[in-house]
């Protein structure tokens, strides 16, 4: 009789292990947040087997959320910056000091900001807001992976 192999894919065990230990990234809410936090995001999910435009999509959506934060929360408050990457979707979550729950917002074609949470809305599974009472929020979205 042959050997006994695991047949599962390297990116399938990829994602198992990336499910048993959440990735969390902590940032000062400055400009530069965002950015920092949209490659960080990229990488994570890509080490964990997510690519193409699932990847990119988590990582726009990521950065638009931090980017929120940074705009609307404390000055110089604490972003916190989630990824949990399970079998059938990646869920990013963005928890800052601000007790302020983001919007939908429909943005005139004139208008220099007000489009992120359309996106998040618009290109994400699921998203949602969770009050941490005088903590602050966190904001969540979800996006299914691509097939590997």
């Amino acid at each position: 009789m042959g050997e006994l192999r695991d047949i599962r894919s390297a990116a399938s065990a990829r994602r198992v292990a990336a499910r048993r230990v959440p990735a969390e990234l902590v940032l000062e809410a400055r400009p530069a947040a965002a950015r920092a936090a949209r490659h960080w995001v990229m990488r994570t999910v890509a080490d964990a087997g997510v690519h193409g435009s699932s990847n990119q999509v988590i990582e726009l959506l990521a950065g638009e959320i931090v980017a929120n934060a940074v705009v609307h929360g404390p000055l110089d408050g604490e972003i916190r910056v989630r990824v949990v990457v399970l079998d059938d979707e990646v869920r990013v979550s963005v928890s800052d000091e601000s007790t302020a729950r983001p919007s939908v917002q429909r943005a005139l074609p004139t208008d220099s900001a007000g489009r992120g949470m359309v996106l998040v809305a618009a290109l994400s599974t699921a998203w949602g807001v969770e009050q941490r009472g005088p903590l602050g929020k966190t904001v969540w979205f979800s996006v299914g992976p691509d097939a590997d």
